[in-house]
């Protein structure tokens, strides 16, 4: 048992505190932009844990072409698959922006997630969160145009909440990324950013941050 786990045994336990204090079995790097936290292949023997930053999550194909899975923000778990017995990572992370990222080896996590009823349920409930974000993802592709799943992919990138509230810029991303994640061409993609900042929607420059307002929520909800 870590000596975190132990401590708990005389105080409540927090998920916070345990995802961000370093002790056995935990440890927080500081990952600057484009650098790769796992390779696909690499041995897959943690979990990782989003404290700053964004992560890209690429796969590789034996061909060579190269997609885009995701992306992740603050509190975003990844590599979970070890728990359930995967040996290899099936995918690559690599940090968008400058990141710091908590790993938490195999071994520790599976005991905070036996023993810490706070902890196993923050973990599920984010788990069960992410799951119902792919199903939507995939009634979103299969229903809607491409232009609406750009406007709900940038918004998703942006942070948009439940209040309407934005959370920040989206890093410099390509519009072959985007083009990937959204499932049509690059032409396409360049088209509907255009149309989005001619209409106030969007703001964006060369090499600069991606700024999305809050108005092009009206290209999601347009029947």
């Amino acid at each position: 048992m870590t000596l975190f786990l132990a401590a708990t045994k005389r105080g409540k336990f927090d998920p916070k505190t345990f995802l961000s204090t370093i002790d056995g079995g935990r440890k927080i790097a500081a990952f600057p932009k484009e650098r790769t936290i796992f390779a696909q292949g690499d041995s897959s023997d943690a979990v990782f844990y989003i404290q700053k930053g964004k992560v890209s999550l690429t796969v590789l194909s034996k061909s060579g072409k190269e997609a885009t899975l995701g992306i992740l923000n603050e509190g975003d778990f990844f590599g979970e698959g070890c728990l359930i017995g995967q040996a290899l990572r099936p995918f690559s992370a690599t940090a968008m922006t400058d990141c710091s990222v908590m790993r938490i080896d195999k071994k520790p996590m599976m005991e905070v997630l036996h023993q810490e009823h706070a902890f196993s349920d923050m973990f599920v409930a984010y788990l069960l969160t992410r799951t119902f974000r792919y199903e939507e993802d995939l009634v979103d592709h299969l229903l809607n145009s491409s232009e609406k799943r750009l406007a709900r992919l940038l918004l998703l990138l942006a942070h948009f909440d439940e209040e309407g509230k934005l959370q920040g810029a989206i890093p410099t991303i390509s519009q072959g990324t985007l083009a990937e994640m959204v499932g049509t061409t690059r032409g396409r993609i360049n088209f509907f950013m255009n149309r989005f900042r001619k209409l106030g929607f969007i703001d964006y420059h060369a090499g600069a941050a991606l700024q999305v307002h809050s108005s092009l929520l009206n290209v999601v909800l347009h029947e």
